[in-house]
């Protein structure tokens, strides 16, 4: 698995840090390959895998070398109960793949160790944060400070010291542990709209579309199909949509679309 997007990384996945004059700067991570190596093809069949750590192989196609990935199942996908998110090591984007399905995944198998325990500090800003647009700052690979306009949208499921999060130029799903770059000054608030603001006060919520069918065109003019996976309760008008044939997860708001 590889991603065309960025290749900066964050000092919070635990991948490396990167020195700064005032602090240590993110960066954000894409999918590299890994070397592989032998693991026991052990499936963790009729077991639920959620919030368990995984590895497994990955082989894109028949001319592509096979590569290792380890991460964490975050979540089951309600409306296809074979399609998993996934956070991977080291990567910032969540990834949807059906892990038992799929024949790109190889030899399968949850690892030792569970995910440590949390609890919130401030519970007021992690509710502060859902549903906000946010400019987030990050280090560039020649050391230069860049900003990134975004949208927190939840909490992390089964990662909760962790928030799900898209940038404007980027509308894919990441996450990062914002709570704490918000302390340290790399994550600003902006302020919410009255129209948005009002209606997460009202606990309002539209009709959802989960479940339905999507089509899009790429800019190169091709069409591609998806399934809308999820809605984000702290913005109602904003979907999670899964593409056919590509495992990332794309966030866009419904709203005129």
């Amino acid at each position: 698995m590889e991603s065309p997007y960025r290749t900066h990384r964050s000092k919070h996945t635990g991948v490396r840090s990167v020195s700064s004059g005032r602090s240590t700067m993110k960066k954000k991570n894409s999918h590299k390959n890994r070397h592989a190596r032998a693991v026991s093809p052990v499936r963790p069949l009729g077991q639920s895998v959620v919030g368990c750590r995984i590895q497994h192989l990955w082989k894109e196609d028949v001319s592509s070398p096979v590569s290792l990935w380890k991460g964490t199942v975050l979540s089951q996908v309600e409306v296809d109960d074979s399609l998993f998110l996934i956070k991977y090591d080291g990567v910032d984007c969540v990834y949807g793949l059906q892990l038992f399905t799929d024949d790109r995944v190889r030899d399968l198998e949850l690892q030792p160790g569970q995910i440590a325990s949390f609890r919130v500090s401030d519970s007021r800003l992690a509710d502060r944060l859902l549903g906000r647009p946010v400019v987030h700052l990050f280090e560039t690979d020649d050391g230069s400070k860049d900003e990134w306009k975004g949208l927190v949208l939840s909490r992390a499921p089964s990662m909760p010291a962790w928030f799900f999060i898209t940038y404007e130029k980027d509308p894919m799903l990441y996450m990062y542990q914002l709570m704490q770059d918000y302390r340290d000054g790399d994550l600003r608030l902006l302020p919410d709209s009255d129209e948005a603001a009002e209606l997460r006060e009202a606990g309002e919520v539209s009709e959802t579309l989960v479940g339905k069918q999507v089509e899009c065109l790429n800019k190169d003019g091709a069409q591609k199909l998806g399934t809308i996976i999820q809605q984000v309760q702290a913005k109602p008008s904003v979907y999670f949509i899964k593409f056919n044939d590509d495992y990332h997860i794309y966030v866009y708001d419904m709203v005129g679309s």
